[in-house]
């Protein structure tokens, strides 16, 4: 009998320990943990946080993204996903980290960039949207286009703010033009 109580015991403990251990890891993804804290203005509201979302990849020649910034606006498991065709005319899926795309594709300008929405389409149900954003790129903060796209950004709002969750773009080009009705 008495070894019983002690395998028992054990096995409580063991029980205890594990549960403590999983605690420790999945609690600080579950919350969205982020290095600093997001300005309370960009992830208020659906439209602040999409403002943000094109904000901080925007600059001038010399800049980069503000990719601290851009951090506290991500959930920290976000998906980046990129899409088009190849050059071989093959259609691609890129996936990665919202870190990896800043390593791929965050550093300095060689001439200034701005990326601006020009159309949206919102769908929402309970905690979570999806934002259908069309988007220009230019040389100016809102100026002459050089491309346009649409960006496919999932959200979810965990009762006190909104985090991206994962995002998708596709560019317009020859054979994928932007649909009118996604057009300003």
């Amino acid at each position: 009998m008495e070894r019983m109580a002690v395998c028992r015991a054990t096995a409580s403990r063991r029980k205890v320990v594990l549960a403590g251990l999983a605690l420790a890891v999945v609690a600080p993804r579950a919350a969205g943990a982020q290095t600093s804290a997001a300005d309370p203005a960009d992830v208020g509201t659906l439209d602040a946080i999409i403002a943000a979302y094109y904000e901080v990849v925007s600059g001038p020649a010399g800049g980069t993204a503000d990719r601290e910034r851009d951090r506290t606006l991500h959930h920290s498991d976000a998906l980046v996903s990129i899409t088009g065709i190849g050059e071989d005319g093959t259609p691609f899926l890129r996936t990665m980290t919202l870190d990896e795309y800043h390593d791929a594709f965050g550093g300095a300008r060689s001439e200034p960039f701005y990326e601006y929405e020009i159309h949206r389409e919102v769908q929402r149900f309970g905690n979570m949207a999806h934002v259908w954003s069309t988007y220009a790129s230019s040389l100016e903060p809102e100026g002459e286009p050089f491309s346009r796209g649409i960006n496919s950004i999932q959200l979810y709002h965990d009762g006190a703010r909104w985090w991206i969750a994962s995002w998708i773009f596709d560019s317009e080009r020859a054979g994928n033009p932007i649909p009118a009705a996604w057009l300003p």
